[in-house]
């Protein structure tokens, strides 16, 4: 993939440095899932007890604690990317993701450390949350300002795609070394390497990035600018109205996000599928993962951001509860992978569209402080709350169709703020002026 410039474009991207900007993206979900792989084992080793659930939960809270500093990464480290620059900032947020992830992987137990294990693990994923928040501000702005105009809704795209690229990778890898090593080695140590591997690409990500061009520097206004309360204080004060509509498209899509990784609680718990078909249904979601965004980038440089932001959401809201009446009438693997693989690529497609759109819709000078804040506080109150309420709600209620009832009030929600954003294909993004909304 080597893109062709526009006739004022900046410098070009080819496939490394692509690569190395969505890498920060990449490594977030690949973090989540080898968590996900083996949060029994993480709890048992930080959070030991006497009961297995306890130790689970204690270990589900450390994944969770990390969403609270994820607001403050956005405004700290995204209004830095408006004020320094994009490149400073994206340095910044790999290595304090890499340092996290290395304080989880290289610390002792409890068994040897005793408490001070548990205070050194959650230091380390405060320390990732701060970067995850403020990972997507920078490195989607410096994306969309190194681009030429007419590949930007697929250049960053591979934002997206490169989160179901590092879903899939962190499956298979998880899945061939235990075949390895076996179940008791992963449990008790070979779950560590798995984040080492992950910190394998961190050192290639970080020179990389140190190499690429500066995008920000001409749509400063060092005047608006000049310190964090200066971008926060210009983002509220001229475009509340756009971090509004935004929060509340993002939220629809996070919440779309959630339920296809509660499919394989739902397949097993609520329509009685085996282990083994339950846990297959992330397959279905990482494929469509993959694919699905790359298809919605292209789309978005072909027919504008709001169609490709309306029309799958749309169909989301449309689609939902059918869907979900067909799994619980004919509940069978085949069925829940369909749904699962659907609703997944459709809300892939939408938020290739998203995380294009909205960048292109801030000025320069607060765009990164822009899409990290509303991004951030979104992930933090709708993912990780959404999973825990729409099982809570089948068993205070009974009802089964809770998640199309979720899903369908967010899609409707999402649809209806999507149609009041403004179109941005083709806009003039690097001057202040051109990029008012």
């Amino acid at each position: 993939m080597h893109l062709p410039d526009s006739a004022a474009a900046p410098p070009r991207l080819d496939r490394k440095a692509v690569g190395a900007v969505v890498l920060g993206n990449a490594l977030e979900f690949y973090d989540f899932t080898i968590y996900a792989f083996f949060a029994k084992s993480i709890g048992a080793t930080f959070f030991p007890s006497g009961s297995a659930t306890d130790s689970l939960l204690a270990s589900l809270a450390l994944f969770g604690i990390g969403y609270v500093m994820r607001p403050i990464g956005g405004v700290v480290i995204g209004a830095f990317a408006d004020r320094a620059g994009r490149k400073p900032a994206m340095l910044i947020t790999i290595a304090l993701m890499a340092l996290g992830m290395l304080m989880l992987a290289a610390c002792p137990g409890t068994a040897v450390l005793g408490v001070w294990a548990q205070v050194i693990v959650i230091a380390g994923r405060l320390i990732q949350g701060l970067a995850l928040g403020g990972e997507v501000g920078p490195s989607t702005a410096f994306l969309i300002e190194a681009a030429p105009a007419r590949h930007r809704g697929f250049v960053t795209s591979w934002q997206i795609a490169s989160q179901g690229c590092a879903a899939l990778v962190a499956g298979l890898a998880a899945t061939g070394l235990t075949l390895v090593l076996g179940e008791a080695a992963m449990a008790d140590w070979g779950w560590r390497l798995m984040f080492g591997l992950g910190l394998l690409v961190v050192p290639v990500g970080l020179v990389i990035r140190s190499h690429l061009p500066e995008t920000a520097g001409e749509g400063h206004d060092p005047s608006a600018a000049h310190s964090t309360a200066g971008v926060v204080g210009r983002l509220l004060r001229e475009h509340g109205r756009m971090l509004g509509l935004t929060f509340l498209v993002i939220a629809a899509s996070t919440v779309s996000n959630a339920i296809g990784t509660n499919m394989p609680v739902y397949a097993g718990a609520t329509l009685g599928l085996s282990e083994m078909a339950a846990n297959a249904v992330p397959i279905a979601l990482g494929l469509a993962s993959v694919a699905f965004p790359l298809l919605g980038g292209w789309l978005a440089d072909r027919f504008g951001r709001r169609p490709v932001m309306i029309w799958p959401r749309a169909l989301i809201l449309a689609l939902a509860v059918p869907a979900f009446l067909w799994m619980l009438r004919a509940p069978s693997a085949l069925n829940v992978y369909t749904v699962t693989f659907l609703l997944s690529a459709l809300s892939s497609i939408n938020a290739a569209a998203i995380i294009v759109g909205i960048p292109e819709s801030l000025p320069q000078a607060v765009r990164s402080a822009g899409l990290s804040i509303v991004y951030a506080v979104s992930v933090s109150v709708f993912g990780g709350s959404t999973n825990y309420l729409v099982n809570w709600l089948i068993a205070a209620t009974g009802d089964r169709m809770m998640p199309a009832y979720y899903l369908a009030a967010f899609s409707a929600v999402g649809t209806v703020a999507a149609l009041l954003l403004p179109e941005t294909r083709g806009r003039d993004i690097h001057g202040d002026a051109a990029a008012r909304a």
